[in-house]
C-alpha cells in the first residue's frame, strides 16, 4: 500500500515537473525577441476607437490610445483576421451596420478621420504578460461617395504586407515559411455603378485581396498593362513606330525613283556618249568633251 502511494506521488511530481518545464519553455519562447510567424498562422486586426461626435481617437486614463478589434465577420463569427503568408481573398461581411458604425464609415470615406489599425509584428503569446507587444501600423484607405441618405462604398480592398520571411526547401518545394511583419496597408479603388448602396442596418460585404512581399520594395508586375505604364512598350508606341517606318520608306522610295534615279541615269547616258552634262539652268545642247 505504501509502495503504491509512493509510486503515485512520484508520478504526480514527475507530471508537475513536466508541466512546469513545458510552461517555462513556452514563456521563454514568448519572451524571445526574434520569434516569428509560421505559414498560415492567424493574427488579428485592431483599429483605433473613435468618438461619434468628431471622429477623434479615444485615450485611456494613462494617455494611451485605445484599440478595439475590427468588426466581426459574419463568415467566421470573429473579428477580422489574416493568415501569415497566405495569398487569397478573405470575405468579411458586416452583418448589419449599426448607427454608430455607419457614422464612423462616413468619417472614413470623407477623410475626416483615417481608419488607423494595427497588426502584431510578432505572434502575441498568452504566456507573455510582462513585455509590451510589438505592432505594425495598418492603414486602411476606404473610398466611396457620401449622399444625404446613403453611402456608396467599394467593398473590394487590396492588402499589401511586407515581411522578413525566410523559406526553407524540402523536396524541391518551399516549406517552413516564417517571418515577422514589417509593414501593412490596404486600399480600395473608387466605387463603380455596381458598388453597393449602404444605409443604416444594411450588410456590408468587404472582400480583402491579400498579397505578401518579402522585399522592402514591390517587384515589377508581369501584366501587359503595367509593362506599358512602366515605360517599356505601349501598343500605340508600336503602331507609331510601324507607321513612321512605313512613311520613311515611302518618302525614300519616292525621292530615289523620282529624282535620284533619273539623275543617275542621265549622268550614265552622258558618260556613255562621251559628252559633258549641260550646266544647271542652261538650255544649250550638250557638246563634245575636250
Amino acid at each position: 500500500m505504501l509502495a503504491s502511494r509512493l509510486a503515485l506521488l512520484s508520478a504526480s511530481l514527475a507530471l508537475a515537473a513536466h508541466v512546469s518545464s513545458d510552461h517555462d519553455e513556452k514563456v521563454l519562447q514568448a519572451n524571445t525577441p526574434d520569434r516569428s510567424y509560421h505559414l498560415g498562422e492567424r493574427f488579428p486586426v485592431e483599429c483605433l476607437n473613435r468618438t461619434l461626435e468628431s471622429g477623434e481617437h479615444i485615450m485611456d486614463a494613462s494617455g494611451e490610445l485605445v484599440y478595439v478589434p475590427f468588426a466581426t465577420c459574419e463568415e467566421t463569427g470573429k473579428p477580422l483576421q489574416f493568415e501569415f503568408g497566405s495569398e487569397k481573398d478573405i470575405n468579411c461581411t458586416i452583418a448589419s451596420l449599426s448607427d454608430p458604425m455607419y457614422h464612423l464609415f462616413e468619417f472614413y470615406i470623407h477623410n475626416d478621420a483615417p481608419l488607423s489599425c494595427r497588426v502584431p509584428s510578432i505572434p502575441v503569446s498568452p504566456y507573455d504578460t510582462s513585455s509590451p507587444h510589438e505592432y505594425t501600423t495598418f492603414q486602411i484607405a476606404l473610398t466611396g461617395t457620401l449622399q444625404l441618405s446613403h453611402l456608396h462604398i467599394n467593398p473590394q480592398l487590396n492588402v499589401i504586407m511586407h515581411t522578413t520571411s525566410t523559406t526553407g526547401k524540402e523536396k524541391g518545394k518551399a516549406s517552413n515559411l516564417e517571418g515577422q511583419i514589417l509593414a501593412a496597408t490596404a486600399y480600395s479603388l473608387p466605387p463603380t455603378k455596381s458598388s453597393p448602396r449602404v444605409i443604416i442596418g444594411d450588410a456590408l460585404p468587404l472582400r480583402f485581396t491579400v498579397r505578401w512581399y518579402s522585399a522592402r520594395t514591390l517587384p515589377p508586375s508581369t501584366s501587359k498593362l503595367s509593362s506599358g505604364l512602366g515605360g517599356h512598350v505601349h501598343l500605340s508606341t508600336v503602331v507609331y513606330c510601324i507607321l513612321s517606318f512605313g512613311g520613311g520608306v515611302a518618302v525614300s522610295l519616292a525621292y530615289f525613283r523620282g529624282i535620284e534615279l533619273p539623275r543617275r541615269m542621265r549622268r550614265y547616258g552622258f558618260e556613255k556618249l562621251g559628252v559633258s552634262e549641260p550646266s544647271r539652268g542652261g538650255y544649250a545642247f550638250p557638246g563634245k568633251r575636250d
